[in-house]
């Protein structure tokens, strides 16, 4: 489903989380070593999430909380 919604924005699937991320007000500080991800993960303001967009994605929602850190 990631992965559609990322079709149909012509982006990544990183690009959606990160972009349904800010959307709600998360503050997002990713991470990479890798050039190509680094030039990714700033591409996130040319596109924005349809509120069916968030809800679909919200309702992935487990209830768990994941510290990537």
């Amino acid at each position: 489903m990631i992965s559609a919604i990322a079709e149909n924005h012509g982006v990544s699937s990183a690009q959606v989380i990160l972009r349904w991320n800010l959307q709600k007000g998360v503050v997002v500080i990713p991470g990479s070593s890798n050039p190509e991800h680094i030039r990714e993960n700033t591409e996130l303001y040319g596109f924005t999430l349809t509120d069916e967009e968030m809800q679909r994605i919200n309702a992935l929602d487990r209830g768990e909380k994941h510290d990537w850190y």
